[in-house]
């Protein structure tokens, strides 16, 4: 399908591996030029090149921290205040805390890096796109932000905070073209994701390898998504032929989740 998106300009953060990397190649497929982040230089820059040599689209790298204002700040400036696409995906690892140990500074902090940071970016951006009448904006979540997990409270707080806060924009946004959507997520053969089993083998004294395979037991799929069904869906969701999908909360996880909404 062509998605009509070349001569775009996307903002996608945490995008030197993993999901934000896949992302990023799924738009520049599309002929959308970037302004990719991460906090990592060396990866990033890597990223940046491969990018450019497999695309040929243009691809500005700035290595800052997204849950910084300087760092957002950093990323805007990059992008000359022309995005027509901004996909916010914080990148911040989760690990499971009891929720009697969760400090008032943890809370605050994953407020800060997984809403604060997201609206601030959307505000930062919105307006441009109203003006334009073209915007789209999704932010990256988990699937899991449909069923909530044990361990998780922190996390959930902060993504539900950003779900329903972007679901309200919706009815502002929309009469410009200017969409906001939310990518759910399940389980994508990332370095987070196998580092995060690796860390729950150790926690539960097991191996990976049980973990791996109880991991897919719960999966109707059977199997690890690659990265690159995330990007094309998220790539899909900022096409010209969305425009009438918006504030929704997209679960991609292979079948796992059994709610109908």
């Amino acid at each position: 399908m062509h998605l009509g998106l070349e001569g775009r300009t996307a903002i996608v953060t945490a995008a030197s591996r993993g999901l934000g990397r896949a992302v990023a190649a799924s738009l520049a497929r599309e002929g959308v030029s970037l302004v990719i982040n991460a906090r990592g230089a060396e990866a990033l820059d890597l990223a940046a090149a491969e990018l450019r040599a497999e695309f040929g689209v243009a691809v500005t790298a700035v290595a800052a921290d997204f849950n910084s204002r300087d760092g957002r700040a950093e990323i805007l400036e990059a992008s000359g205040g022309q995005a027509d696409i901004l996909v916010n995906n914080p990148g911040r690892r989760q690990v499971p805390t009891p929720y009697a140990e969760i400090t008032p500074e943890a809370w605050r902090s994953w407020l800060e890096d997984h809403f604060l940071s997201s609206i601030e970016m959307i505000q930062s951006v919105a307006p441009g796109m109203q003006a334009r009448r073209f915007g789209r904006i999704v932010n990256m979540s988990v699937s899991f932000i449909k069923f909530p997990q044990v361990g998780f409270a922190h996390s959930h707080a902060a993504r539900l905070a950003l779900s329903g806060a972007t679901a309200a924009m919706v009815r502002e946004l929309m009469p410009h073209n200017v969409t906001i959507n939310t990518v759910c997520p399940g389980l994508f053969d990332t370095d987070a994701l196998h580092t995060n089993l690796h860390g729950h083998a150790e926690r539960g004294n097991t191996t990976y390898e049980a973990i791996v395979e109880d991991r897919l037991k719960t999966c109707p799929a059977g199997r690890f998504a690659d990265p690159s069904e995330c990007g094309d869906l998220v790539a899909f969701l900022c096409s010209a032929q969305a425009g009438f999908i918006s504030g929704q909360n997209i679960v991609n996880d292979g079948g796992v989740y059994q709610g109908l909404f």
